[in-house]
């Protein structure tokens, strides 16, 4: 069982990429002296491919398996630099200064909700408004997909979202509408007025036409396939990102 996690491996393929690549006997000794006082008994057997007066085929025929077991192994997180722990604080306002609002109206999938929630953390969204039928944290599959979401992001349930748009107006925020349909504005091109609320709708429906003309704007995320939309939770991520950007 050869353990992918050890420096010897990795320093014998060091040693042993350098003996091809320069081609001098100092390199090729190097690596030949290493492998054959391994304590891998693989390493040890690759040995006699470095051997003084051997060929480049050979010295490849050395690299091949060192470079199959490189490829096996796994890169941790740490040697990539990625981090893995959530942010233990999230700053009253998701560290925006100006605020976007979120309203979901009768999302059918709880998978899809928990996502909504999910995504509505990562970029610092004010709140959600789940409308109509949209399931709420109560919801397992919901609480499963959000992934502790639920519990960061502050949302509410209401009826109607029609009242929920006049609220919302009442209380300064502009309304956009994430919808495609014909006239929406390219959302890439939009630069948003803050405080306000982003629209979406149903997976299948989308939003119900009257909503869509009480928004003040519509915006649509140009489609460069055969498909014209996204999945609501897709959607909603690369539109909160553009949200973000400006």
């Amino acid at each position: 069982m050869i353990d992918l996690s050890t420096e010897e491996w990795k320093k014998a393929l060091q040693l042993v990429r350098a003996a091809l690549d320069d081609g001098t006997d100092a390199s090729r000794a190097a690596a030949f002296d290493f492998l054959r006082t391994a304590e891998s008994k693989r390493l040890v057997s690759l040995a006699h491919l470095l051997q003084p007066g051997t060929t480049p085929r050979a010295i490849q025929a050395a690299l091949v398996p060192l470079e199959r077991v490189d490829k096996r192994a796994k890169i941790t997180d740490a040697e990539m630099g990625i981090r893995t722990t959530d942010n233990p604080t999230r700053p009253p306002d998701g560290g925006r200064a100006e605020r976007l609002v979120v309203v979901a109206d009768n999302v059918r999938s709880a998978f899809n909700a928990g996502g909504i929630f999910r995504t509505a953390d990562f970029f610092g969204v004010e709140r959600l408004i789940l409308c109509g039928y949209t399931p709420g944290p109560g919801n397992p599959q919901v609480k499963k997909t959000a992934l502790g979401a639920d519990e960061t992001v502050p949302w509410e349930h209401a009826g109607d979202i029609r009242d929920v748009i006049d609220r919302l107006h009442a209380e300064g925020y502009t309304v956009y509408a994430l919808e495609t349909a014909n006239g929406a504005a390219d959302i890439s091109t939009v630069t948003p007025s803050f405080p306000c609320a982003l629209l979406l709708g149903n997976e299948r429906f989308g939003l119900d036409p009257d909503v869509v003309a009480a928004a003040d704007a519509v915006l649509e995320i140009p489609s460069h396939g055969m498909k014209n939309s996204l999945n609501v939770v897709s959607a909603f991520a690369v539109a909160a990102a553009f949200f973000r950007k400006r």
